[in-house]
């Protein structure tokens, strides 16, 4: 399965980042009009096997955020820039995470990376077995409670992905994560 997975990834985030690219491009266009800093950011995650790499992400929050979980803010909502809120609300935050999967440091579907200094859920997930999966732009905690979920909870459901992993599940994950997104479920604003 992990091979046909790599070539679902690749192939899928190619034609993705080749369909839109006016979008992205008008996107950092937008981000660097309305905000001081760089267009992306690039956050330390933890990968496969525990290796270190950095994801990019639309910069939504200002440049002098803290490098922490965003429910790990005290007011989170102060960090935003203008466009930010929105940018997180329909996870357009996310779109350069493709060029993530097409290198392969991700996955469309796996357990959402870690923050490099997230110890409690890189640990947790190293006990479980977890660790050895491509983390993902989405996955099923994600839909299952996303950013609410507590530590527990969410490697529980990244055990379950673990033991049932398929291609059809995949499909079904990538179809509710369309589902959430556009509802706007489970995302910290």
């Amino acid at each position: 399965m992990a091979r046909y997975k790599r070539i679902f990834d690749l192939l899928v985030s190619a034609l993705l980042l080749v369909f839109l690219s006016p979008l992205l491009l008008a996107l950092a266009l937008i981000v660097k009009l309305t905000s001081k800093g760089r267009v992306l950011h690039w956050s330390k995650r933890v990968g496969r096997n525990n290796k270190l790499f950095f994801m990019p992400k639309f910069r939504s929050m200002r440049a002098d955020t803290p490098q922490v979980a965003t429910h790990m803010l005290s007011k989170p909502s102060i960090y935003l820039t203008s466009i930010g809120s929105f940018l997180r609300r329909t996870s357009l935050d996310e779109l350069p995470q493709l060029i993530s999967i097409f290198v392969g440091d991700l996955s469309f579907v796996g357990p959402r990376p870690a923050l490099f200094n997230q110890d409690d859920l890189v640990a947790l997930r190293t006990e479980r077995g977890i660790h050895v999966l491509t983390p993902g732009l989405t996955g099923w905690a994600q839909i299952n409670g996303r950013d609410e979920l507590p530590i527990p909870v969410k490697v529980q459901f990244d055990y379950e992905y673990l033991q049932r992993r398929s291609f059809k599940f995949d499909l079904y994950i990538i179809c509710a994560t369309a589902f959430k997104v556009v509802r706007g479920d489970g995302i910290q604003h």
